[in-house]
């Protein structure tokens, strides 16, 4: 057995193998970001919508501590019709931001920091400031999301298989933790070592929020104490053993989610009861990658209208695309979509939906695709953006 074989096995270890140490020698051959080409033509504006004011922002999560790695949190910017990103600048200098997100009131960033002592860090957008970190209680956090009333931030503990909750002040700051969740049960799955809280997520009626665990192949529903920031465990939703969930992402109606499971390859259509908090996982569906290549998929994202999701396949290296039936209680895969990245791994849309954004982690590079927004097609604009060891990059 290699030393690359024993790192894949060891948790936390596993994660950071499946593309970020993996991905090393493919960063070191990515070319700095190339100069966009003088005034580019300008695509045309759908009829019936308005000009774009500007170039919008481009948040951009990487990692830091492999060879040739990011220089922590970036900010390009995209151009909202015609997608060509430039202009990447380094924002703060957080060790392994792995994961961002920005407040609902958008003044203030949040980055997880990716290292055994896991800690989550503010930023104000304003000037770069950086306004603090507080420690996870945990290891390897790499999902934060911030509650839509603005007032907490709940991030996962990869590593030690846990979910953390801070509180937010008004400008924006971190405060110390006031819940950690540890998952201690059901026993890992197969093949794993131990639990790994992969995402930490509130429901669209806001009522509950929930965490993915690869680990224990699990997702928990949590009801949060909105005044105090406490945790109180209301249901457990179980995958089918080996499944490996890793990302949960709602449907706009709130009342379905789609799942997408990392070890084995497959995506499911989940029932949601906002009255419990209960999610009901549905049968296995494919990923779109047929078996040409082992295949991880990472994230779905949904269209704001709710009729079509897109996911990002790793190893396949593509887009799969569906169109979401039967008031999202069905997903129908139409077609996959060449990344022309290697291993993507987070999708994001612009916030009109015309945009998709793809975080291809081994190439070091950001795909924008544009969104036909009555077939849900997915067309490329441009090149891919080079920003090394890319792993997330957020739209505004």
């Amino acid at each position: 057995m290699d030393n690359a074989v024993r790192v894949a096995r060891d948790g936390w270890s596993r994660r950071r193998f499946v593309g970020a140490v993996a991905g090393t020698a493919a960063v070191v051959a990515v070319p700095a970001p190339a100069a966009p080409p003088p005034d580019p033509a300008p695509a045309p504006v759908p009829h019936g919508r308005k000009a774009d004011p500007g170039p919008r922002p481009l948040y951009l999560g990487t990692y830091t501590s492999v060879e040739g790695g990011g220089k922590g949190v970036l900010v390009a910017r995209y151009d909202p019709v015609s997608g060509a990103v430039t202009d990447a600048e380094p924002l703060a200098g957080i060790p392994d931001p792995s994961y961002v997100t920005v407040h609902p009131d958008g003044h203030t960033l949040y980055a997880v920091d990716e290292r055994e002592d896991g800690a989550v860090t503010a930023v104000r957008l304003a000037d770069g400031r950086v306004l603090g970190s507080r420690s996870t209680g945990g290891s390897g956090p790499c999902h934060l999301s911030v509650h839509p009333g603005g007032r907490w931030l709940l991030s996962a503990n990869y590593g030690s298989g846990s979910v953390a909750v801070h509180p937010v002040d008004a400008s924006g700051a971190v405060g110390e933790r006031t819940a950690l969740a540890a998952h201690s049960s059901p026993a890992p799955g197969r093949g794993q070592q131990g639990p790994h809280a992969h995402q930490f997520i509130t429901s669209p009626d806001g009522g509950h929020v929930l965490s993915v665990d690869l680990g224990t192949d699990t997702v928990y529903t949590y009801r949060l104490d909105t005044g105090h920031g406490t945790l109180t465990e209301v249901s457990r939703a179980h995958t089918r053993p080996g499944a490996g969930p890793r990302h949960l992402t709602f449907h706009p109606n709130g009342r379905y989610a789609y799942l997408a499971n990392e070890v084995d390859d497959t995506v499911a259509v989940c029932a949601y009861d906002p009255v419990t908090g209960r999610l009901t996982v549905g049968e296995p569906q494919s990923s779109g990658s047929a078996g040409d290549a082992t295949n991880y998929p990472a994230q779905f994202v949904v269209t704001p209208d709710g009729g079509y999701a897109f996911l990002a396949n790793r190893g396949h290296d593509s887009v799969a695309r569906y169109a979401v039936e039967e008031g999202g209680a069905r997903l129908r895969l139409l077609d996959t979509v060449p990344v022309d990245g290697d291993f993507p791994r987070q999708l994001a849309l612009a916030p009109d939906g015309r945009l998709l954004f793809t975080a291809n982690q081994r190439s070091g590079t950001v795909s924008v695709f544009h969104v036909d927004t009555r077939t849900g097609a997915l067309s490329q604009a441009g090149e891919p953006f080079a920003s090394p060891v890319a792993v997330c990059a957020v739209p505004l």
